[in-house]
């Protein structure tokens, strides 16, 4: 019997050691913990242009500067809808059904559509020139819902003032934009009054599409004498047709932004898109931070006081820029 219980107490004993080897066996093999999925973020660009491509660049670096990096711990599923509405749409309740944790939206119909399809995720836009006039928020300084973000609202008094120092006597100038462009509409309105009170007259052309533009530009020469233009995405994707025409008709042309006057306008007193882009991205982290909630956040605005010329076309169009306005200027080549 004494034999017996010895054997069963032995057999015990090595049931415990080898359990107790395998145990150790499992916390030596056992996997690391499972690494968190990158947080999904969506980016919808309007269409391509120098202007809200640098805003796109800025965003992704706003958001890294922050920690936040792309394959990292977040996700980009970046679209461009190529000024399609229905192209806007679907790219919108994609970023829903994907259940993304926040929508960047750069250009204003871009974000008047993730706007419409979704109340509850975040949304950050850029480029958009006024967001209460848009009606992405109740008011700029207070939004209210899920929209906030940064204004590329530009210096026009200040850009007409520009032109009128150009082309000094002049009495008439003309402009063009894409009128179903609600910010467009909003910077002519602008115009208007600042020209009201430099005592000029404005005369207006509109388009609809690209294929417009040179047409336009031909209604308005031996009418003006210089043309000022929005930032409107239809006019800043066509600059180069625009130009084909205002220079050899020596127009002297202030743009919006500063995209325009690298891609052959005359000149501009414009915000950086690049630099709105990066507010917008660290606007973006203060969210996935939870520091703060669109609602509370108040639109941002980027002061403009550079001012930018072409001197190449400023040759072109035999127009001898002042040294008040020379000295301090970007000059492109």
């Amino acid at each position: 019997m004494a034999r017996h219980m010895m054997r069963a107490a032995a057999v015990l004993v090595s049931a415990a050691i080898a359990a107790a080897l395998t145990g150790c066996g499992d916390k030596k093999d056992a996997p690391a913990a499972a690494k968190a999925e990158p947080t999904p973020i969506g980016i919808v660009q309007l269409v391509e242009h120098d202007a809200l491509d640098a805003a796109n660049r800025g965003i992704v670096d706003g958001m890294a500067e922050r920690g936040f990096k792309d394959g990292v711990n977040v996700k980009y599923d970046k679209q461009n809808a190529q000024a399609d509405q229905s192209n806007l749409h679907n790219i919108a309740m994609r970023f829903v059904t994907n259940k993304d944790k926040l929508i960047f939206a750069i250009a204003t119909p871009a974000a008047q559509s993730v706007a419409s399809a979704t109340k509850d995720i975040p949304i950050v836009a850029t480029a958009v020139t006024n967001f209460e006039v848009a009606k992405l928020v109740k008011s700029n300084k207070q939004p209210g819902g899920n929209v906030t973000g940064v204004s590329d609202i530009n210096p026009v008094a200040d850009q007409l003032n520009l032109l009128l120092k150009l082309i000094p006597g002049a009495k008439t100038i003309g402009t063009i934009y894409n009128s179903s462009e609600i910010n467009s509409a909003y910077q002519i309105e602008l115009l208007r009054e600042a020209a009201k009170k430099s005592g000029v007259e404005v005369v207006e052309a509109t388009v609809s599409n690209v294929n417009d533009i040179q047409q336009a530009v031909a209604s308005l020469k031996g009418k003006v004498q210089g043309l000022y233009l929005p930032t409107d995405n239809v006019i800043a994707s066509a600059v180069p047709a625009l130009t084909k025409v205002a220079v050899p008709a020596k127009l002297p042309i202030v743009a919006g932004e500063g995209g325009m006057v690298r891609a052959g306008c005359l000149a501009s007193i414009a915000v950086d898109y690049y630099t709105l882009g990066k507010m917008t991205g660290h606007m973006g982290a203060d969210i996935l931070e939870g520091k703060k909630k669109p609602a509370d956040m108040p639109i941002q605005i980027q002061s403009a006081d550079k001012v930018l010329i072409n001197m190449k076309t400023a040759k072109a169009i035999g127009i001898t820029i002042p040294e008040a306005i020379l000295k301090g200027a970007e000059k492109i080549e």
